[in-house]
């Protein structure tokens, strides 16, 4: 019976996003009583890296250190398996879940399905299609960092130390995720005002450290005048470093890196000259989510993003804040 009904809410969530979402829309969000203790899910969507990692150890420890339960499942990297740990929750009758969608479009049903249950969601580091689904209507609010503004960030960064100039290899993350997609749109709109720097090949990595290689490799060999790596995260970049030193290159000298995450690698890599900066994106939503469940529950109007605020990392501070890196 229960994988029926969990097959029936997945039946009604994909035929809602294909029908504009039907009546859906018109329901209130999902209230949270107040109580001192919650059960509370937390829907990973991978934990290949050390990003990953840092962020599912802060969630842990805040649930444990406020005392509530945490219902955590990993999605290996699989949005259809996602959306089954999702629907797991809501059979467990969880009291609010944490989702870190893996994909815009396809953690819809999920959200949905939670909704109906009368659930509430907080999305955590990666958004969802606004066209189909919003916060504060179908969703409490989205935590997580400006992906667009890391992009901007990091191209910023390198026009500068190109002096305008550059051949680009871009290693893009998880196809279809928010922050893939941002991160390639607020890099890709910098450098349109720099006719010199020029992206000669752009594919996913799909945000982890041997794919990042592997694509980097196969890129390099095609594109052996590129002069420049943009990864949409450390661990592609660091992949990348191995694949330009394999190919008998010098990152930092021959080939500029530059990236986003802020992890102890990276920094590591920018003390030792091979990589330019990184933007960070902090991965430590422990504290902020659980103050957003809190609130929630007391009955604030909660704004449609919490905003992560994100340093940036180069030669001038990689030194001094590496031991706060994870």
């Amino acid at each position: 019976m229960m994988l029926r009904r969990t097959f029936l809410a997945l039946a009604t969530g994909v035929a809602a996003v294909g029908l504009g979402l039907g009546g859906v829309s018109a329901q209130e969000l999902p209230k949270l009583k107040q109580k001192e203790k919650y059960k509370v899910g937390f829907a990973q969507t991978e934990s290949n890296n050390p990003w990953r990692i840092a962020q599912t150890e802060s969630m842990k420890a805040e649930a444990a250190k406020l005392g509530h339960q945490l219902v955590y499942t990993d999605a290996a990297g699989s949005a259809a398996k996602q959306v089954a740990d999702v629907n797991s929750m809501i059979a467990q009758g969880v009291d609010l879940i944490f989702l870190a969608p893996r994909e815009e479009k396809p953690l819809i049903p999920a959200v949905m399905a939670a909704k109906r249950a009368g659930i509430p969601v907080v999305l955590l580091d990666r958004n969802v299609d606004q066209s189909l689904a919003k916060a504060g209507r179908d969703y409490v609010t989205f935590i997580g960092s400006d992906f667009v503004d890391e992009g901007k960030r990091a191209a910023e960064a390198l026009t500068k130390a190109m002096n305008g100039n550059a051949k680009i290899i871009q290693l893009e993350g998880t196809t279809g995720s928010s922050p893939a997609n941002d991160r390639r749109k607020g890099f890709e709109d910098y450098i349109k005002a720099h006719s010199g720097m020029k992206v000669v090949a752009s594919q996913s990595g799909d945000f982890a450290r041997d794919k990042g290689r592997q694509v980097a490799e196969t890129l390099l060999q095609a594109h052996p005048d590129a002069t420049a790596i943009y990864a949409h995260n450390d661990e592609m970049a660091i992949g990348a470093i191995a694949a330009l030193e394999a190919a008998g290159k010098k990152p930092g000298k021959d080939v500029i890196v530059v990236s986003i995450d802020g992890t102890r690698d990276a920094l590591q890599a920018i003390i030792d000259g091979k990589m330019l900066a990184t933007v960070e994106c902090n991965p430590k939503f422990g504290p902020k989510a659980f103050e957003t469940l809190a609130r929630y529950a007391k009955g604030e109007q909660i704004e449609p993003w919490v905003v992560n605020t994100d340093r940036f990392f180069d030669k001038s501070n990689a030194t001094q804040l590496i031991a706060d890196a994870y």
